[in-house]
């Protein structure tokens, strides 16, 4: 596949082994601001970026029943269009030069589809917390599982609403911290 999805967008055909960046898309805030990490790192370094988001198969496919009519090319396009339109609406905000994206969609477990994605390349980068429900976390499981075992640096990018949510637990745990210092804990 070798269409375009916007400007400096490659389709995934066009995608690159060779020195990248690669960033962990699953659509969350945290994403978005591991993308703009990974676009503002990679125009540094001089290296393409490759947006790489995971999916599931649909439920139906788990019933034996109906497998004959499941289209795995609808599931994959559809994953590949979502992420399309991520970058894109991601871009304007990106240097002023931004450099080329490819986009990868593949089937499979988050950090199992990162790892695979990042071998060879200069950097992983991944959001701090996706859409888990452990907001107390600082790391989720897929980007801890990617910093203990991807073959390459990896980098953990807190989006700015990560910050806040940290930040207002923080208060909430530790009330007379703020309280004896006169300033905010954080």
């Amino acid at each position: 596949m070798t269409e375009q999805a916007g400007p400096g967008v490659a389709g995934e055909g066009e995608r690159s082994r060779g020195p990248r960046v690669v960033v962990g898309i699953d659509f969350s805030s945290g994403a978005r601001a591991a993308l703009l990490f990974a676009l503002q790192d990679a125009a540094r370094r001089g290296v393409p970026v490759e947006a790489v988001s995971a999916y599931r198969p649909p439920d139906f496919w788990m019933d034996f029943n109906a497998v004959g009519s499941s289209q795995p090319d609808q599931a994959r396009g559809a994953a590949l269009d979502r992420l399309r339109a991520f970058v894109d609406d991601v871009l304007p905000e990106a240097p002023t030069s931004p450099p080329q994206v490819g986009l990868t969609v593949r089937m499979g477990a988050a950090a199992d589809v990162l790892i695979m994605a990042s071998e060879g390349a200069d950097l992983l980068v991944v959001g701090s917390r996706g859409h888990s429900g452990f907001a107390s976390m600082l790391l989720g499981s897929v980007s801890m599982h990617c910093a203990l075992h991807a073959s390459c640096p990896v980098t953990v990018v807190h989006s700015p609403e990560a910050h806040h949510e940290r930040l207002h637990l923080r208060r909430i745990r530790h009330p007379e911290a703020e309280a004896e210092n006169g300033t905010p804990v954080g």
